[in-house]
């Protein structure tokens, strides 16, 4: 089933500071996800602007105890830590476990064995294998599926993250499955560089998308706002999205690709930036 309109599209919120989350929640966010992937991120993602949180299991204990809302709790990715992580998630309160980087339907039922129905399990498709046994792992009893763009841009060597949309890989991913799906992240419907936030958030609507992240610009752009006008405004942005018609959803497609080829040359040069500051840094 395909997210049918804005009102049951779901907002998460990326945090572990209990007086945010308690904000977040009361003004239209569905949850909240505590992030313990950090295994060998840094290295896979050197030289891009992404974000890195090492969140622990006091973090996610103290979220459980300040919020009633959903819970996600991702993971590090399938290997030796992962059986003991499930175990410490779902005795800290998680409703949600979060896999990333998955390349088998192996490694999935695996986790979902381990999990015995304790508590549901999203998956997170950025690996060139998992879009390639997209149509395995949707016959799995899992929760969600979210694209990590920029992960699945590592892969295959490309500096535009937004790259998987213009070639049609997040479409043909989001047809394969019925269970809630999502991909990017949202901002306020005005900013979101070089991508324009309502772009993506037209994208979303095309593609009857169930839910995304509050990105990392998110927290940045919301500094000096009120937390529940910022909130308000994404989903004001998300119902017109979501109220236009098919017709209209296309032209703005069309406005996406051409705004993911123009910014191809700002994700190049800020990447070859970002590899040099890390050799210099490296050798400091």
């Amino acid at each position: 089933m395909f997210c049918r309109d804005s009102e049951s599209f779901a907002l998460f919120l990326f945090s572990t500071d209990p007086r945010l989350i308690q904000t977040a929640t009361q003004s239209g966010v569905g949850g909240v996800v505590v992030d313990w992937e950090s295994i060998g991120k840094a290295e896979r993602q050197v030289g891009f602007d992404t974000q890195i949180n090492h969140d622990t299991v006091e973090d996610l204990a103290r979220v459980r105890a300040a919020t009633r809302a959903r819970v996600l709790c991702r993971l590090n990715a399938f290997g030796p830590t992962t059986q003991a992580e499930i175990e410490a998630a779902i005795d800290n309160g998680a409703d949600e476990l979060l896999l990333p980087m998955v390349r088998s339907a192996n490694e999935v039922e695996t986790v979902l064995a381990w999990v015995n129905g304790r508590c549901d399990l999203g998956i997170l498709i950025e690996t060139e294998a998992a879009v390639e046994r997209s149509g395995e792992l949707a016959r799995l009893p899992i929760s969600r599926v979210y694209v990590g763009l920029h992960d699945l841009a590592i892969e295959r060597k490309t500096a535009n993250p937004f790259q998987a949309i213009a070639d049609g890989t997040v479409e043909r991913l989001r047809a394969a499955f019925e269970v809630p799906f999502g991909f990017a992240g949202l901002t306020l419907p005005d900013r979101g560089f070089p991508i324009p936030c309502r772009l993506l958030m037209a994208e979303m609507a095309r593609l009857r998308c169930d839910f995304t992240f509050l990105r990392r610009s998110f927290h940045r752009d919301t500094f000096n706002l009120d937390l529940r006008y910022a909130i308000a405004r994404i989903r004001r942005a998300m119902r017109e999205a979501f109220a236009r018609s098919t017709a209209e959803l296309e032209v703005e497609h069309r406005r996406l690709l051409e705004a993911i080829a123009t910014a191809d040359g700002y994700f190049r040069a800020r990447c070859e930036m970002n590899r040099t500051d890390a050799v210099q840094a490296a050798s400091q």
